[in-house]
């Protein structure tokens, strides 16, 4: 018998590590930005995590560690947490190599695989002289999708795994990497113009502060009549466009016309919401509009978006000889 249950507004965590049979080396801590409920495979990640609290990410180290030596694993070990309101869940665990590690492995230029080999092979991690390395810049994976190839696919991003194929974005800021991250997964982030907003009861309040984003951004504002309600309550100035149940004229219409350049769309289990926003995007994949299907990658791309005009190019060999850097002074100081 299987009894489940789903976490609601819940942090989804990845953890990549290498254990000999004695120590444990976290090899890296991804927080992913869409939450829990979309498969790992298709949300974003960011090492080092962007908003997790430094007692959060101990807990994380220290059960990952234990289920390590509980295991006995000798070699690459992947676990998947969520974190709901400070509390950590065991998503599952995986004695094994995941798809993670290659992401991992540039952004902190640790050789995992090799490494994790030469344990398995009797050589301990004392022997390879190798220590946990914590980025002082952010790396961003980003999914890529092959929906331009399906024309009228619905692209909302759910438990099954969607992806094809993976990018990598670095920055000083999750901002500056999420940015790059979505250029390279070739989705183009619009400078100005209108955003449209029409989310589900649970995702309306956080849309707010997505739309103060936008708004500082240079973006005029759509919503459908009840996230435009929670939108005008906190002072956000915004037109009202109807659902396509409501009749003409219509979102989809204004899509279809060129006139809407950024979509935030989130939608409910019910049958009539679900057509509505399927209608939405399909429209905005074949219009090439730029859509987020979920509030937190909505976020991510505002936070992007503010580093358009000023984007640096940063050699991985380059940061790799920061972070040896980093290490030495570190040791030499110690």
């Amino acid at each position: 018998m299987l009894l489940d249950r789903y976490l609601s507004d819940a942090i989804e965590i990845d953890v990549d590590c290498i254990a000999d049979g004695k120590r444990v080396m976290i090899g890296g801590i991804m927080e992913h930005v869409e939450q829990a409920g979309v498969h790992s495979g298709d949300s974003a990640c960011c090492l080092p995590p962007h908003s997790l609290a430094s007692h959060v990410e101990r807990e994380l180290r220290r059960q990952s560690e234990q289920m390590a030596r509980a295991l006995k694993v000798v070699g690459l070990m992947n676990v998947q947490f969520a974190i709901q309101k400070d509390t950590v869940y065991v998503l599952e665990v995986n004695p094994r190599a995941s798809r993670t590690v290659p992401f991992v492995s540039k952004a902190t230029g640790l050789p995992l695989a090799m490494i994790a080999a030469r344990c398995m092979a009797g050589r301990s991690l004392a022997e390879q002289r190798v220590e946990e390395v914590t980025p002082t810049y952010f790396s961003v994976k980003e999914a890529v999708f092959p929906f331009n190839r399906f024309p009228g696919v619905d692209t909302i991003l759910g438990p099954e795994m969607k992806s094809t194929g993976e990018v990598m974005g670095v920055g000083e800021t999750f901002g500056e990497a999420f940015v790059k991250s979505q250029i390279a997964a070739g989705v183009k982030l619009p400078q100005g113009g209108r955003a449209f907003i029409s989310v589900r009861d649970g995702d309306k309040l956080a849309a707010v502060q997505v739309a103060r984003d936008l708004v500082e951004l240079g973006f005029s504002l759509l919503a459908t009549r009840g996230t435009a309600a929670v939108l005008r309550s906190h002072g956000i100035a915004l037109a009202e466009v109807n659902k396509v149940a409501e009749g003409r004229p219509h979102i989809v219409d204004m899509i279809k016309n060129g006139e809407v350049s950024f979509i935030v769309n989130t939608t409910e289990a019910t049958r009539t919401s679900h057509s509505d926003s399927k209608a939405i995007r399909t429209t905005a994949l074949a219009r090439r509009v730029t859509y987020y299907t979920t509030v937190a990658g909505a976020k991510a791309a505002c936070a992007g978006m503010k580093h358009m005009d000023h984007l640096e190019p940063y050699r991985l060999q380059d940061l790799h000889a920061r972070l040896r850097q980093s290490a030495a002074e570190a040791v030499a100081t110690s």
